[in-house]
């Protein structure tokens, strides 16, 4: 019995390294989007609710987006002047969603997130 417990311990350590990869790719790779990954999972394989997993997700996605800005900023990849507006409005979004969220039920989050999803899938494949 304690064996099967061990393997079940060290398979979702292995799970969290693999996707922890596969997000942090994600998110540098296309400049965001890695928390579309990392809410299912987190509600899968940590059982968190809606909430937790949305907040948890904008934790993890921080520091990656740091590194990747801060590696986006070597290669020279930016440009400063947008980079500023967009800050501005992410800061507000940022603070209004937080807001929100913490007010608003897990179905509407739950909804909502899904909605934008197949939002951003259909506007994937048709324009």
């Amino acid at each position: 019995f304690e064996q099967t417990n061990n393997m079940k311990k060290e398979k979702r350590i292995l799970t969290a390294f693999l996707s922890g990869g596969i997000i942090g790719f994600i998110n540098g790779f296309f400049g965001g989007g890695g928390g579309m990954i990392v809410v299912p999972l987190l509600q899968k394989y940590y059982e968190m609710d809606e909430k937790e997993a949305h907040a948890t997700s904008i934790a993890v996605i921080l520091p990656i987006t740091v590194i990747s800005a801060i590696v986006y900023l070597f290669n020279e990849s930016m440009k400063w002047k947008e980079l500023g507006f967009v800050s501005i409005g992410v800061l507000l979004g940022g603070i209004f969603g937080a807001i929100i969220l913490k007010k608003a039920s897990n179905k509407v989050i739950e909804y909502t997130f899904e909605a934008v999803m197949l939002f951003a899938g259909v506007r994937l494949l048709f324009f």
